[in-house]
């Protein structure tokens, strides 16, 4: 697994069924993240930001249904049914309800992990991102999470990666360092503008031709920064 996986959030309170979703989708170089309680999920959403949910609607504590409901009022992270319930009216509310996908117990992992990159897809269209981003000779593939620079495949941490997205969603705008620190390290975060150039001197060294002349992640003297569109 690359320190660049597609992290996936398991909400399901069945043991067996997280361990066989972790061992087979890391794997496919996925990074799972797991919760058995719909609070102890939806706790995970806003600390982890994960990148796509799967949704196990027998929950201990909190209906899947109203789960669903609950992060679609604060994030539109792609978001994969996987049920035993296969009844088509449990079926039409959950996708009523926002959720992107529904997969039926018991599933074939070829379909699962097919059903996944769909949704990331659909996700990165939705908020208007195109999900293989180019501009020179760096490209980003936001969906398996993958760099590279003149068609050479670039190492990111997370942290780096994650900032490398932040930009590339807003593409060609300026975003003030506290906008991207609260992305970053949520909304309690400081204004640490010293942590932010330290990551983006990292970044430069990995993504710029020239890291004393960027040509990508330019500074904004005093506001933040920008990633420069070029041909």
């Amino acid at each position: 697994m690359t320190s660049n996986a597609v992290s996936v959030l398991i909400i399901d309170d069945e043991l067996p069924i997280r361990r066989l979703l972790k061992r087979k989708l890391a794997v496919q170089n996925y990074r799972v993240i797991e919760a058995e309680t719909g609070k102890a999920g939806l706790d995970l959403l806003r600390s982890d930001k994960p990148d796509i949910v799967i949704l196990d609607l027998g929950l201990p504590d909190i209906d899947g249904i109203e789960v669903i409901s609950l992060m679609r009022a604060v994030s539109k992270v792609p978001i994969v049914v996987l049920s035993s319930r296969g009844d088509e009216r449990t079926k039409v509310e959950a996708l009523l309800r926002g959720a992107d996908d529904y997969v039926t117990k018991p599933f074939g992992m070829d379909e699962l992990v097919a059903r996944l990159q769909t949704a990331l897809r659909h996700g990165f269209h939705e908020q208007g991102q195109e999900p293989v981003f180019r501009t020179g000779e760096l490209t980003v593939d936001l969906v398996h999470r993958k760099v590279s620079v003149g068609g050479e495949e670039v190492k990111l941490s997370p942290t780096e990666f994650d900032l490398l997205r932040l930009l590339v969603t807003h593409a060609g705008r300026v975003l003030t360092h506290r906008q991207i620190l609260r992305e970053i390290r949520g909304e309690s975060a400081d204004d640490d503008v010293q942590y932010l150039r330290v990551y983006m001197r990292l970044l430069r060294r990995k993504l710029e031709p020239d890291p004393v002349q960027p040509r990508y992640i330019v500074t904004e003297p005093g506001v933040g920064y920008r990633l420069q569109v070029t041909e």
